[in-house]
């Protein structure tokens, strides 16, 4: 018998709304064939849609000035409220464009991404990642012991996830076109990014937000950093909503 898929995410302060989560959701539903639940790991239920199921954010004590990313650990708890089966972790600002079904077959114990960027390191983007619940609880405890030792030398959660689970011989990546930057693969090439509008590279599933443009900005066609000039992505009115 199959596992149970799960699809996790996390949501805690004020970044990112409510709206964030639904609209997840809605994408998960419409590019993931057969049954799953969907369970949001958040400090607040509130605005959030009845078929999500809302669980308490795990707790993690935080040194001081700690990356935001570190609470991801907290999905690797040996009993995670109970549940059980294969999870997909999705972060909150991707946008699904294509059917995320083969995320749960392919073969393997734990995937992330590749870095796009700096492809020869083993570090990879933790915005999409798949494991079993309950399978690698040990790279959360060695944190959790370790906290001081582990922030001094990786930078970030995704850094230090990567290089535990490559170290145990049981790290995988995504196939390459699965996962695509919308920064590096789908703004045209200077200076066509100043009258093309950004497109979806053939064979994309999911659309990974990060640095200066999240899917609002990427919709309105507005990047965070001077001199950075972009047409609205009008395609993310199609896919990111619930």
């Amino acid at each position: 018998m199959s596992p149970q898929r799960i699809v996790l995410c996390m949501k805690w302060g004020t970044k990112y709304g409510p709206e964030y989560v639904n609209r997840l959701y809605g994408m998960v539903r419409r590019h993931l064939r057969g049954p799953f639940r969907f369970v949001c790991l958040t400090d607040s239920d509130q605005g959030v849609r009845k078929e999500v199921e809302c669980l308490p954010l795990p707790t993690l004590d935080l040194a001081p000035g700690a990356d935001r990313g570190w609470p991801k650990l907290t999905t690797f708890k040996a009993d995670l409220h109970g549940l059980q089966g294969r999870a997909l972790f999705l972060d909150l600002d991707v946008v699904i464009v294509g059917d995320i079904t083969p995320f749960f077959e392919q073969p393997g114990q734990f995937f992330i991404i590749k870095d796009w960027k700096r492809p020869w390191r083993v570090t990879g983007n933790s915005s999409v990642y798949r494991f079993d619940i309950g399978a690698h609880a040990d790279v959360l405890q060695h944190f959790v012991e370790h906290q001081a030792e582990v922030r001094a030398r990786h930078r970030n959660e995704q850094e230090y996830l990567s290089h535990a689970l490559h170290a145990q011989g049981k790290l995988a990546y995504w196939p390459a076109g699965w996962c695509r930057s919308f920064k590096y693969h789908c703004i045209p090439r200077w200076p066509t990014n100043y009258w093309r509008e950004p497109i979806i590279p053939e064979g994309t599933r999911i659309v990974i937000f990060h640095g200066e443009v999240n899917p609002p900005d990427a919709l309105a066609g507005r990047r965070n950093r001077r001199f950075r000039a972009m047409r609205p992505a009008r395609w993310v009115a199609e896919h990111w909503t619930d």
